[in-house]
């Protein structure tokens, strides 16, 4: 596979590079740069407040979700041009992670079934940061079996009342608006018994409480709903049709998670650059170079099967299963490359302080943050499940729910 630019992409990635160059916001770069995944550092700015800043002067010239159709704020670019864009954006892209739930997931399901109307109210404020949106899918109860899912929607004229919990919400804590999947009928199989609906997130009864993570965050939430009323006008797809459209949802997920995550290879190699273990340099020594080479194959790989699902959008088709392959890989890879570079760091590795730690602390961060990666988006059994059925075609694993009416399958409260 050639990476080389055309002469088109050159001159459109001269243009990208002059504008960064003159409009981001370099003050940031230190800190940034010192960032590990899952812990953006901003210094004295507010990370928030700076994403949106960053994100609407992108939105303002042009160069926000640029391959979005011009009227919903980009500028239909092709699939390589975004690639070009995310390379040139670099370090300052850790500034859009804020985003990447509304612009990767949500948007892409409004899309697909909101109407013109509301996509021309909804969409350009996600492409430009105006407006934060979240994905309200997991529960309590029903872990990573979504259709297993117990927040119930009634009809009232022409509202819904909506009743019941979720949790691992990310961001809703700093969201304006949710797409919110819920049971409207317990009387029909589980996959069959779904409606979607997006919703404010301001809404009365919603009641957000962040939840405390073991890197020190609150990126996660627990959202409860207390008669929360839904026009019905704000339903996407059909009653009981909610699973396909969550379908659209997961698909653009595993695309987004799997094609942004940080494996954590730049930042092995920036640390065993750098750190000395007994006998002389980390990167002189044998195994630690086999385990560089190892990981760099499997970046190279993500690289190319991330390359593949462009091409698949560049021709107008829709995110399949196979991208469950990317954010399987990458989580794994990051945990362990994590683990490695703190065995390296030996008791040093227990420091999280960026300003002492060797590779300021970067890899630390990211060994806080990847049990979660590794758990949101799907859990790694249900993406090798997920692989194994739709991409290797193999037989269904045995599910002894199938065809009983939700309301009839055991439970731990029957």
């Amino acid at each position: 596979m050639d990476f080389s630019d055309t002469k088109e992409e050159a001159v459109f990635r001269t243009e990208v590079k002059n504008w960064i160059g003159k409009e981001a916001p370099t003050y940031l770069f230190k800190s940034l740069s010192a960032s590990g995944f899952g812990s953006t550092r901003t210094g004295e700015y507010d990370p928030f407040e700076e994403a949106k800043k960053w994100q609407k002067k992108k939105a303002d010239a042009g160069w926000a979700c640029i391959q979005w159709p011009k009227e919903f704020g980009g500028r239909g670019a092709g699939p390589m041009d975004g690639v070009i864009w995310s390379q040139e954006e670099g370090i300052y892209s850790k500034l859009s992670g804020t985003f990447i739930i509304g612009q990767g997931m949500c948007a892409p399901t409004m899309m697909a079934y909101a109407t013109p109307e509301q996509n021309q109210r909804y969409i350009p404020k996600i492409a430009s940061g105006e407006e934060v949106w979240c994905q309200l899918f997991s529960e309590p109860a029903s872990g990573s079996d979504l259709a297993g899912l117990k927040t119930r929607a009634e009809k009232d004229g022409d509202e819904w009342v909506i009743n019941g919990q979720k949790i691992w919400t990310s961001g809703a804590h700093i969201s304006d608006y949710g797409i919110l999947i819920t049971r409207t009928d317990s009387e029909v199989p589980k996959h069959r018994g779904l409606t979607m609906f997006f919703l404010d997130m301001k809404s009365a009864g919603v009641d957000i409480r962040p939840i405390k993570q073991a890197n020190g965050d609150s990126g996660f939430n627990e959202v409860y709903f207390d008669n929360v009323r839904i026009p019905d006008a704000q339903r996407l797809g059909e009653v009981g049709g909610g699973w396909q459209v969550s379908l659209t949802t997961l698909m653009n997920e595993r695309l987004a998670i799997g094609g942004s995550i940080a494996t954590g290879f730049p930042e092995i190699k920036a640390l065993v650059d750098d750190l000395t273990i007994a006998g002389g340099r980390a990167i002189d020594n044998p195994a630690v170079r086999s385990k560089l080479a190892d990981w760099y194959a499997k970046s190279a790989g993500l690289k190319n099967t991330s390359a593949r699902a462009l091409t698949a959008l560049s021709k107008g088709e829709v995110p399949g299963p196979e991208n469950s392959i990317g954010k399987l890989v990458a989580g794994g890879m990051m945990q362990d490359i994590a683990k490695f570079g703190l065995d390296l760091q030996g008791l040093g590795g227990a420091i999280v302080d960026p300003a002492i730690a060797d590779g300021a602390a970067r890899l630390q961060a990211m060994l806080l943050r990847s049990p979660a990666v590794r758990i949101e988006g799907g859990t790694d059994q249900i993406l090798r499940n997920i692989i194994a059925e739709r991409v290797l075609g193999l037989p269904e694993e045995l599910r002894v729910d199938k065809g009983i009416a939700f309301n009839k399958i055991p439970s731990s409260n029957s």
